[in-house]
């Protein structure tokens, strides 16, 4: 095979789903955007000198929710065991 290499693709160039995750870094445009939402900004008012807009994705409020239900499914389970001796015991 002379002439054809396989060369690998960085995997941030690998679809189109990698455009859709989490950036650090907001445009200009969505910038704008959020700042209208919390009227701190408005069509008269300049594009330059933005102030800093807050962007993060909290998922820990999700995972401790997600425990919580794990948790009480728990207990459930192991207070369902108990009664269920006492019952057969009757």
């Amino acid at each position: 095979m002379i002439g054809v290499f396989l060369v690998s693709m960085d995997r941030s160039l690998k679809s189109k789903a990698t455009l859709s995750r989490h950036r650090n870094v907001l445009t200009r445009a969505e910038r704008l955007e959020i700042l209208q939402e919390d009227d701190r900004w408005s069509e008269s008012d300049s594009v330059f000198g933005l102030p800093k807009v807050a962007h993060r994705r909290s998922t820990a409020g999700h995972h401790k929710e997600k425990k919580a239900e794990e948790v009480a499914e728990t207990t459930e389970a192991v207070e369902g065991a108990e009664k269920a001796p006492e019952a057969q015991s009757d």
